[in-house]
């Protein structure tokens, strides 16, 4: 790595699943109690060279150290939240309520996504969106 070779540290999803109490559950507001299988996602990457500590590691981190305790995010990410609540229960940290809600979607269909450099929430309300308008456009 002093040479700056590429590498990535990937979680061992055996000895993970070997070291913790089963079953995993967690609570989704739209889909009821879930018992999680991480097993959907392997051995994931938790660090690389180029990205450094993986969207799933420092998501996890960052709820609990900011007190989260309601989750609202995209039903794209519901099979994420199987390898969150491992690594929830890995690093001891409270587990929040969740709720996949529907993707918003632009005129054409497609999922409103800033790494497509779609529109925002702002950009939405300057068209004349209510909130309502927006929550509505959300699944709430």
């Amino acid at each position: 790595m002093h040479r700056g070779d590429p590498f990535a540290l990937r979680l061992n999803l055996s000895a993970a699943l070997e070291s913790i109490r089963l079953p995993l559950e967690w609570t989704d507001l739209i889909r009821g109690p879930q018992l999680a299988t991480p097993e959907l996602l392997g051995d994931v990457i938790l660090v690389r060279r180029d990205i450094g500590c993986s969207y799933h590691l420092c998501v996890v981190h960052d709820d609990a150290l900011q007190g989260i305790t309601h989750v609202s995010r995209g039903v794209d990410l519901f099979d994420a939240t199987h390898l969150h609540r491992l690594l929830q229960e890995l690093l001891q940290l409270p587990v929040p309520v969740y709720r996949h809600h529907p993707l918003i979607l632009d005129a054409d269909g497609r999922r409103l996504a800033k790494r497509d450099k779609a529109e925002t929430i702002l950009s939405l309300r300057t068209q004349g969106l209510t909130p309502a308008d927006v929550m509505k456009r959300a699944g709430f």
